[in-house]
């Protein structure tokens, strides 16, 4: 049987994975990666560079409004927030498709990891000297004709299996 909508209790739980979106402009992708951050447990998204924040109409839309329950703040310099988290002892995991990214499946994760997963837009992303800081960078293996996806389908993708692997002996 279908579960009913009103059958949900939600969790107060979340999980030590936070976002860097970097340049991030489309409202509907900002939007998604809330929604995204919420139904995961993710728990905290930080904005960086250019990227669009809320309050937006747009992005409440698309996010069923959650961007009023998930902390999130904005950073300029998004170099330096990735520095500052990974003093903070966060595995930094860039999202992007390079001549060394692995595959998502390898990535460098283990159970008790704090990891924050680096997204760029999808026109120009992840810049070169964030690449360099990273812990890894990975790619999600494509099969079909294009070579990439949208950020947050991406996101939504790696979240899960990094997840799962941050959370090897409990169900994400």
């Amino acid at each position: 049987m279908q579960k009913e909508h009103s059958d949900h209790s939600p969790s107060k739980h979340n999980f030590p994975l936070c976002y860097l979106a970097i340049d991030i402009r489309t409202p509907s992708n900002i939007g998604g990666l809330f929604r995204i951050a919420d139904a995961l447990g993710v728990e905290k998204i930080y904005l960086a560079g250019d990227s669009l924040l809320p309050p937006n109409s747009k992005i409440r839309k698309v996010s069923r409004s959650t961007e009023q329950h998930i902390p999130y703040q904005h950073e300029e310099d998004a170099l330096k927030a990735a520095l500052a988290l990974r003093e903070e002892g966060y595995r930094i995991i860039c999202l992007e498709i390079t001549s060394r990214s692995v595959e998502l499946g390898q990535a460098p994760v283990v159970e008790g990891d704090k990891v924050c997963l680096v997204l760029g837009a999808e026109k120009d992303g992840i810049a070169s000297e964030i690449l360099e800081i990273a812990d890894a960078t990975v790619h999600i293996p494509m099969h079909g004709v294009n070579s990439s996806m949208n950020v947050t389908s991406a996101c939504a993708i790696a979240s899960y299996e990094l997840l799962r692997k941050m959370t090897s002996s409990r169900s994400a």
